[in-house]
Order: C-alpha cells, then structure tokens, then sequence
C-alpha cells in the first residue's frame, strides 16, 4: 500500500479517529498494529507471516536478553542477530548468490526465485538494534526501559516499534532506544499540528509533483534506450535522476515523520539538504541520516571505529560502506557503490590526517561533491554494471547525435527547479529571514495546489526495493 494511494487514504483516516477517541485510549497500540498488519499486507498478505515470525524472533529474545538467565544473555543476543541477518540473507541475497554462484543448477534456479519482501532491510534492522539496545541496558542506564517484563505488553510495544506502518516499509531506519521510551497514552491535544502539515505537505509535494513527474523523463536512462541520446541529454537526465532520487526519498521520509507526529512520535530527521555538502563525510551526515547512524552505531564503531587508527579506520570505513552498498540492493552494482564512497571517505580522512587540504571557495567543494555523488547514482539506476559502463561511453561519446531532445530537457530541468530552490533556500535561510517567514503559508499552499492539479503518475517510492 503506498502513501500516495486512495487505499491508504482510507486506512489512516478511521484509523486516526479511533486512535483518539477517548474511550479506545488503553487500546491505542492495538489500533496501531492492526492498521500496520493491513497496510503491510494489503498487496501480498503472504508477507504478513514473514513479518509476524521477524516480531516474534526479536520480541522473544529482547526479553530473553533481558529477563533470562544471566550467563545467556549474550548468547542470546548473538542468536536473535543472527537470526535477522539470516532472514535478510536468504530472502534478499538468495538471487544475487544463485546468479553469481549456482548460475546454471536446479539451486541456483531456487535461489533466483525467492521473492523480495517489501521492508525487510529496514524491519530487520530495527530488530537488530533492539536485540543490541536490550544487551547494552545492563551498561547504559538510558536503555533500561525499552524491555518491558510483562512478556504481553513488551510483545505489544515491539509489534507496535518495528510495524508501525509509517515507518515499516521504507523507514527512516528507527532505533530502539530511540523509539520505545515514547511508547505511552497520546492525546489529541499534544498533537504538533505545524509539524505534522509541514512534513506532510512538503513530503507528498517532493514525491507527487517532482519524484513522479522526473520519472517520465528519467525513464529514457534505461537500457537501451539512452544509447539513442545526445551526450547533453544524458547530463541532464543524470542531474535530474540525482533530483528524482533525492525528492523521492526525502518525499517519503517527510510523509513518514508527519504521519508519526500525527500520532504521537518524533522519528528523527532522514535528510539535512544533502546536496550542498562540501565533503562526503558531510554527506553522509546529511543524507539518509537514519542508516548512516545506524551503521555507525551498530557496526563501525563496534569493528573499532577510528579508535585503533590508521589502517584500521580507513579498513573500518570501507567494510562499512561497502556492507551499506549491499544493503541498499542485491547487485554487485551496489556493492561497488558502496565501495566508491567507503573509498572517497578514507582517501578524504588520509587527507584530512596529512594536513593536505586544498583551500577552494565552497561552491566549487559543493559542486564536486555533488558531481561525484549524482554520477554513482548511475549504479542505482542501472544494476548492471556493463549498462553502467556503456552509459559513461555514451555520456561522452554521443556528442555527434543530432537531436538533443529539447522535451525531455525542458521537462527534466522544470521538475528539477524545486529541488534546487529547496537547497538554495536553506542556504539563505541560515540567517533568520523575516519575509520568508511571511511567506511560509503561500508556499504551502502553492504546493498544495500543485499536489491536485500536476501530480505524476503513481509510482512506488523508489527505496520500497531496498
């Protein structure tokens, strides 16, 4: 079910009304649940079983870590990790082993045929942090309270954690120490209203208006299609999948943190205006904030982060990177484009750590960066790495074509704009601006208007296949 569907409209809505009203007050988790099960099940009702046993396996051993015996409990945190990498494994990464290794045997033809459930790189990764997050509460006092005794109610508010259908599918990746401790009554009145529409309205404009009508031009990047276009295009169909990536993610993440305020849960912030970053260590404090600090937290430090120094922390960063790259997709594209950016990262840090910078106004950092950044999402955009490979020859090869397709031009830049703006604004913003601030509500309402009259084709968000 997707956020920008009648379905969901139908679903969010009686859902609302019944968390709210007083009398259901004590059943508000109940309601929550319920609505999460429908809304992760409502195109394939099969994966309902697969999420139920994920909720099962962490709530079973969050509380086993916690309440059991105390010589077990790192035996047990051990086995309920292992257990979700497992699940992520075989049902993500099935395929990518049958083609690589078993490409031509009956278990290679298994393998490729295990479908792909929808969320499970994030699902997964929640229960990872709270299996971690129930070890660590012997050491961090703060952690306490995220397992509950009562093996009903701690069943309860993990269900409602890891499903929570605002987050389930696409997060932002939520912690559990993050998340739990707001588990309680919520009340009408506590509602953040500005909060809620802000995001909301913003989110929806990002993925309706720009993501989905990028779409029908960033189409023509695919194989074999940009074989045909003029090197020009090519830059700009890349600029504006790098906008579409961007508006389409961000999109959903507004939308999800809006929705989350509506019922009463602060989610973190999954995007800081990313594309004006003058590093890539910025960057990645920028973009999908919520993974990046997963990663860190859970598994650069615990390999010794930068702790050891040298190699280490340049070998530590690049297994981080590249694991995160194979988390974004079952490709060996991915893994390279993890590689990329765990490699920009250590040659930027032995930079760093040599005293060799180079002093360049910040535009020019904010371009590079951005260049870089928007070509390695090419590996997003095509998983074959030969396609990757072939449109980097025509990006600049195809100087001798004679049509540059001016639609698609024209079309790519318009929907680009609003990105661009939002980027821009930020920066001028920085400084308190009392006629932006005048100007909040039209602006809100000229993306509203947009959202009815020029929204693009219905289309998944695009990180639904990660």
């Amino acid at each position: 079910m997707l956020f920008n569907s009648v379905p969901f409209l139908l679903l969010v809505l009686p859902t609302f009304l019944l968390y709210y009203t007083p009398g259901l007050r004590r059943y508000q988790l109940h309601i929550l649940v319920v609505s999460s099960f429908i809304f992760y099940a409502w195109n394939m009702p099969w994966l309902l079983l697969l999420l139920i046993a994920s909720l099962a396996i962490n709530t079973a051993a969050s509380h086993a870590v916690v309440y059991g015996p105390a010589h077990r409990r790192k035996l047990y945190s051990t086995l309920g990790v292992a257990a979700n990498l497992a699940i992520l494994v075989f049902f993500k990464y099935s395929p990518l082993i049958g083609r690589s290794f078993f490409p031509t045997s009956g278990i290679g033809e298994f393998l490729v045929s295990i479908p792909l459930p929808v969320g499970i790189s994030f699902f997964t990764f929640q229960g990872i942090s709270l299996v971690v997050d129930a070890y660590r509460g012997k050491d961090i006092k703060e952690y306490n309270s995220i397992v509950v005794k009562g093996l009903w109610a701690h069943t309860l508010r993990i269900t409602t954690f890891i499903a929570f259908f605002a987050q389930l599918v696409a997060g932002p990746v939520v912690k559990a120490h993050e998340f739990l401790p707001q588990v309680r009554s919520k009340y009408f009145k506590d509602i953040d209203w500005n909060a809620t529409f802000a995001c909301l309205v913003t989110g929806y404009f990002l993925k309706m208006v720009v993501a989905d009508n990028l779409k029908d031009q960033t189409f023509w990047i695919t194989f074999p299609y940009f074989r045909d276009m003029h090197s020009i295009t090519l830059v700009v169909l890349l600029f504006g999948y790098s906008m579409q990536i961007f508006a389409d993610f961000a999109g959903y993440s507004l939308i999800a943190i809006g929705l989350a305020h509506g019922f009463g849960y602060v989610l973190m912030d999954n995007f800081n205006f990313p594309y004006i970053s003058t590093t890539f260590s910025e960057f990645w404090r920028r973009w999908h904030i919520s993974l990046s600090s997963f990663l860190r937290e859970y598994l650069y430090i615990p390999l010794g982060g930068n702790r050891k120094g040298g190699f280490n922390t340049y070998r530590n960063l690049m297994l981080t990177m590249v694991l995160g790259g194979l988390w974004h997709g079952a490709a060996w594209s991915y893994a390279v484009w993890g590689f990329f950016h765990g490699l920009v990262l250590a040659v930027e840090r032995l930079v760093k750590d040599l005293g060799w910078g180079v002093k360049l106004p910040k535009v020019l950092h904010m371009l590079f960066i951005f260049t870089m950044v928007t070509l390695a999402w090419l590996l997003f955009k095509l998983p074959e790495f030969d396609h990757v490979i072939e449109y980097m020859k025509a990006l600049f090869g195809n100087t001798h074509i004679a049509n540059v397709q001016p639609i698609i031009l024209f079309f790519t830049l318009l929907f680009s704009v609003p990105v661009v703006a939002y980027h821009i604004m930020y920066l001028w913003t920085r400084q308190p601006q009392p006629a932006l601030a005048r100007m909040k509500p039209v602006l809100y309402g000229i993306m509203l208007f947009l959202i009815l009259v020029n929204s693009g084709g219905g289309a998944s968000f695009i990180y639904f296949q990660f």
